[in-house]
């Protein structure tokens, strides 16, 4: 009887697991990613680990907005930006809003190997941005913004239209604001009306105490309420990426010209005295006389009588 021959691999070494993966180890020297085992272990989405290894393997600079992601991958927007969505709030993935020299904001895009790691110095053409800080609301944003925008001194190369662009808004974010007991009526009652032109603008009294200072001054220089609110309402954005009174305030922070003053009218001729009615010695009917006597009729009446 022949012998049975098996082409089946021999036992493996000692050591080996007897069930489950078995990795064939290879030392690459090119071409690979560097992926910690808590991303790469993530509980939940696939597609999130998937999103998050890719992004990871791109040379800085690359897009990796939902639209180019989706060119991609075959997944659809949804998915992408549910993807998105789950590693930022797990701290992987974080976008900031940062000035430019020139005045202008731009939002970057940072991934961390590590949640909450700040990127390696060098890392943005622009030097070592700021470390990661904690999320904050939108008026929280748009206050320390502000607030850095204001304790950095002016760049020497910089125009002098873009410091104007950045130190005026500056400081009217910045001015001291009056209680909203001691701003002018006038003002408030203004700024309260706008969100009927546009219900966006809705504003709490804080705001509205910073800004009715301005609204004031533009009041004092001869602009009507209404002048003031076609200004504040017109031509605004479709989506608000800060608070209505950030708006506001940039669109007040230049006092307006005064109204020209009406060239007045040439004053009326002086009007002639009124005669004074009298009646007449005669006949006793009224008549206005430059002096007591007789009437038109009577004179005539006594002057046929003489000639006769």
């Amino acid at each position: 009887m022949a012998e049975s021959q098996s082409n089946a691999r021999l036992r493996a070494a000692a050591g080996t697991p007897t069930s489950g993966v078995i990795h064939v180890r290879t030392r690459l020297t090119a071409d690979f990613t560097v992926l910690s085992n808590a991303l790469a272990q993530r509980r939940g989405s696939a597609v999130t680990v998937g999103v998050a290894a890719y992004i990871l393997s791109l040379p800085d600079g690359t897009p990796v907005s939902i639209t180019a992601l989706c060119e991609h991958f075959t997944e659809g927007e949804i998915l992408i930006s549910r993807a998105l969505k789950e590693l930022e709030h797990a701290g992987y993935l974080e976008r900031r809003r940062e000035r430019l020299p020139t005045g202008q904001i731009r939002t970057r895009t940072y991934f961390h190997e590590v949640p909450g790691g700040g990127p390696q110095p060098g890392s943005g053409p622009d030097g070592p941005p700021e470390p990661p800080q904690p999320r904050r609301s939108r008026r929280q944003a748009a206050i320390a913004e502000v607030t850095s925008a204001a304790s950095e001194p002016a760049s020497a190369s910089a125009s002098a239209s873009a410091e104007e662009t950045v130190a005026e808004p500056v400081q009217a974010e910045t001015e001291a604001p009056v209680p909203l007991s001691e701003a002018d009526p006038r003002a408030v009652a203004v700024l309260a009306a706008l969100r009927r032109v546009d219900p966006r603008l809705i504003l709490s009294a804080r705001e509205a105490a910073r800004l009715a200072p301005a609204v004031t001054r533009w009041l004092a220089a001869g602009l009507l309420p209404t002048h003031i609110t076609d200004h504040l309402t017109a031509r605004l954005p479709d989506q608000f990426l800060t608070r209505p009174a950030g708006i506001l305030a940039y669109r007040l922070k230049e006092t307006p010209l005064a109204l020209p003053v009406p060239a007045r009218a040439a004053e009326p001729s002086a009007r002639p005295a009124v005669v004074p009615m009298q009646n007449c010695d005669g006949c006793d009917r009224g008549f206005r006389p430059t002096q007591p006597g007789r009437c038109r009729d009577c004179r005539a009446r006594d002057q046929l009588r003489a000639a006769g």
